[in-house]
């Protein structure tokens, strides 16, 4: 089973390596999914001492104040023989041999974090220590709760640890070693209260009692121990660790543990109890305890590792790639994007997406009701054709037919197709600019590079704006033929017994009567009409051959063109891509490498223990 808790040591130092350390709530953590045991007590419960004790070492910084002012993360590892040793997370290839270069090395990597000053900071420090003489475990020593602040630390450094602390042992993964001195109402217990708030039923919380020695002549901590005073689901252990001028001394720590266990053997009051007092016990419970409860998490764990993979596999698909380093990679990375745009684009004119059909309906419904609104009719009443009529005759009376006059009704009928026909334009190159827009915000692939983005969008506009002026000039040409020739056939088909010219004994100011100049209104009324049918659908074509199929042909042509002369640089530039969404990337990929490795660490375990 040791090497359950050793899959943990590393799954725990992978996540600190990559910055996964329970502070990132928008990102998955795999840390808050681990079994730990966080050791809580108060500045003056004797904490750092039953750390010591259990390790058999004095490894921990001590003074006055709040000295534990970063988490440590404590692994020890049972080694069954050699010189015992301790190495650093930060410090990967360095062995300390020395335990007080170990003390001096936390507090200088508390103040790498924290400056010199008395603040404190959440990021752990890993430690691991190699000995005969410890079990495997691993303990998170979290700062000492206190009441007030001291000089040089801000008003809401109470309340910041209380945070800390509380945020560790709140998860229910997390085993809560409480610890209360017994010199001590256990009612004002920092450790006990805020165990309670989390665990109120005891369930995760090893209570430990220590300076069971110190306490008043005539009292005893049987009551404590023997969980009447406060019950939790384990037995209360208790603890003597040495005194400060056994500290000043240097007493051995093995020998401190023999006296510990002499102590709670020759105690009246403990005797009964001594077989599950003291330091060395506290070690091999927990150590136990903690291999049952990683063995119990490890189905649900390897469910978690497994869907988060799927979940952050899936969010970098979306976020796309990474930028390429090279030139052709850049170059090769903005075509497919834009391949991708492009291709959008073609499904919206196609139906396969919507928007295509409001081309249809200029056609079908817009240009239809502009032509009607022409009202040709009005146009060719009697009074304005006698009006053109006459106007185009000038000084001399017309002598067979008037041909001039024809053609003035004609034309000045006709030119004014132009406006529905430069307004169906407009709407087509209105309805294309828009599917533009669309099929820009369409494109997940241009969400990651903003000035892409943009350029892909002007680029596309400016040619819809070139093919539009092209498109506008065609069609507009299509107008300008029927104003410009007239089709004879159309006339000669007309019956022949139509009055040529007007009576010659009425006056230069009335040659014309109104039948004749009805007549007149009537056949240039049918020849526009027959124009104007036509147009009605040549317009259209003439739209979608300029517009719509140019746009679908060579909508970017002209940014390829320019895009092949820019140099590397210019094209990274162009994959400006959103710092927030790059650290989204590099975070999501770094707990992706997490997540395979714990994968991979949590199936090379042997289960047959």
């Amino acid at each position: 089973m040791d090497n359950l808790i050793q899959l943990v040591n590393r799954l725990q130092r992978a996540c600190t390596a990559l910055g996964d350390h329970g502070e990132e709530s928008t990102l998955p953590t795999l840390w808050d999914a681990l079994p730990s045991i966080a050791v809580v007590g108060g500045q003056s419960s004797g904490k750092s001492s039953v750390l010591e004790s259990v390790v058999g070492k004095d490894f921990l910084p001590r003074g006055s104040g709040i000295v534990t002012r970063r988490p440590l993360v404590l692994q020890l590892h049972r080694i069954d023989e050699g010189r015992e040793y301790a190495e650093f997370g930060h410090l990967p290839r360095k062995k300390f041999t020395e335990f007080s270069a170990v003390r001096k090395e936390i507090s200088d990597e508390t103040d790498r974090e924290t400056g010199r000053t008395k603040q404190i900071s959440t990021v752990p420090i890993y430690l691991s220590i190699y000995s005969p003489n410890v079990v495997n475990l691993t303990l998170i020593d979290l700062p000492g709760l206190t009441k007030v602040a001291v000089d040089g630390q801000s008003e809401s450094i109470v309340m910041d640890i209380e945070n800390m602390v509380r945020s560790y042992i709140e998860k229910p993964n997390c085993i809560i070693l409480a610890v209360s001195p017994a010199n001590q109402d256990l009612a004002t217990s920092d450790a006990i209260k805020i165990a309670r708030e989390v665990d109120p039923k005891g369930e995760r919380t090893f209570g430990v009692l220590t300076k069971i020695d110190l306490m008043d002549k005539g009292t005893d901590a049987v009551d404590i121990l023997e969980g009447r005073a406060y019950k939790l689901q384990f037995p209360w252990i208790g603890v003597v660790n040495r005194s400060q001028a056994d500290i000043n001394k240097n007493v051995d720590m093995i020998a401190a543990r023999r006296r510990e266990r002499e102590y709670f053997a020759q105690t009246t009051e403990y005797k009964h109890l001594a077989h599950r007092m003291g330091s060395e016990h506290l070690g091999k419970v927990l150590s136990k305890h903690l291999e049952s409860v990683i063995k119990s998490r490890i189905p649900g764990l390897q469910s978690l590792i497994n869907k988060t993979i799927i979940e952050l596999e899936a969010e970098l698909s979306r976020l796309g790639k990474p930028i390429a380093t090279d030139a052709g990679g850049k170059l090769y990375m903005i075509m497919e994007i834009c391949r991708i745009f492009d291709g959008i684009f073609k499904e919206h004119l196609d139906g396969v997406r919507p928007g295509g059909d409001k081309i249809y309906n200029v056609f079908d419904n817009q240009l239809p009701a502009a032509l009607k609104r022409l009202q040709f009719d009005k146009h060719l009443a009697m009074e304005n054709v006698r009006k053109l009529i006459t106007e185009a005759d000038g000084y001399q009376p017309h002598l067979i037919a008037p041909e001039q006059g024809y053609r003035r009704l004609i034309e000045t009928a006709l030119v004014t197709i132009k406006g529905p026909a430069e307004a169906a334009v407009d709407a087509v190159h209105a309805i294309l600019k828009e599917l533009v827009h669309k099929s820009i915000n369409e494109t997940v692939e241009l969400k990651q590079y903003p000035s892409l983005r943009v350029d892909v969008g002007n680029a596309a506009v400016e040619s819809l704006d070139r093919m539009k002026e092209e498109s506008k000039r065609a069609t507009l040409q299509l107008v300008e033929m029927e104003c410009s020739y007239l089709t004879v056939d159309f006339f000669r088909k007309l019956p022949q017994d139509v009055e040529k010219g007007g009576n010659p004994t009425h006056s230069i100011f009335d040659r014309y009567n109104d039948s004749y100049l009805r007549r007149i209104g009537s056949t240039v009324l049918s020849y526009v009409n027959m124009v104007c049918a036509n147009l009605r659908n040549s317009i259209p074509k003439s739209i979608v051959y300029g517009q719509v199929r140019e746009s679908k042909r060579g909508l970017l042509d002209h940014f390829f063109t320019e895009l092949g002369k820019k140099e590397g640089r210019q094209l990274g530039t162009l994959l400006d891509e959103d710092p927030a969404i790059m650290q989204r990337r590099q975070s999501l990929a770094k707990r992706l490498e997490l997540y395979r490795a714990a994968q991979s660490e949590i199936e090379s375990v042997a289960w047959s223990k």
